[in-house]
């Protein structure tokens, strides 16, 4: 490549990048309007989640076709292509929040027919969810290996949260039948939120294969720590 094209190429990839952090800025608010929405019983919120989803769709298909072209117009290799196949699956990763997002929206709507009594514990959810895609979207933008890895570890947080949530959902409504139709939408929300972390981690784990080459999607934490410390080799 001669020093035009290279510097054409450099800004085609820094205006990829900062698509992939666009759509995550409007995840980001989304799922913090949506959980807005359940707090305060905001409709008008929630309808602003549903409304504006296509917006983070239309976003996806928006960076997904400016890779391909990449891909195919200028064949990047190493690095270059981690960075370019990270970002397929990162807009992928984002859009499924998104309709995470919009599902906790359709789930406060109709707690306005059965109100929830006990949304603290959602917030809190809400609150180790929203600190872990920060966290990957941090590491993304700097290709900051520390920051992928404490989204990576606080998964272990979000799941025994979860968990906790779910046995104090299942209790609380065989203890009163009449609460089984909140307790359930309770539930959904917090399977929502659950999933969204999971996300967050797949996320700061192609992080890792962006900066390393490192595999680590189907490894356990300690593994995947090693691997990027350089205390095992990969095999993959």
């Amino acid at each position: 490549m001669n020093q035009h094209t290279i510097k054409r190429f450099e800004d085609e990839l820094n205006e990829l990048k900062d698509k992939v952090l666009a759509m995550g800025g409007l995840v980001e608010k989304a799922t913090k309007r949506s959980m807005n929405s359940l707090i305060k019983q905001d409709a008008k919120r929630a309808h602003k989640v549903i409304e504006r989803d296509h917006a983070i769709n239309a976003m996806e298909i928006e960076i997904d076709e400016m890779s391909r072209t990449i891909l195919a117009l200028r064949q990047p290799a190493a690095s270059d292509l981690r960075f370019v196949m990270t970002t397929i699956k990162v807009v992928t990763d984002l859009e499924r929040m998104g309709d995470l997002a919009e599902n906790i929206a359709e789930n406060m709507l109709k707690t306005e027919e059965h109100p929830l009594t006990q949304v603290s514990s959602l917030q809190s959810l809400a609150d180790l969810v929203l600190d872990q895609l920060k966290e990957a979207l941090d590491a993304f933008a700097k290709g900051d290996m520390a920051e992928a890895m404490i989204c990576i570890e606080s998964d272990n947080k979000v799941h025994a949260k979860y968990k906790s949530m779910q046995r104090e959902y299942l209790t609380y409504m065989m203890e009163d039948p009449r609460q089984i139709t909140a307790g359930l939408i309770a539930s959904d929300i917090a399977r929502s939120l659950e999933r969204i972390g999971d996300h967050a981690v797949n996320i700061a784990e192609m992080v890792v294969y962006m900066v390393k080459g490192h595999e680590v999607r189907h490894v356990d934490h300690d593994t995947a720590a090693a691997l990027i410390g350089g205390e095992l080799q990969d095999k993959t």
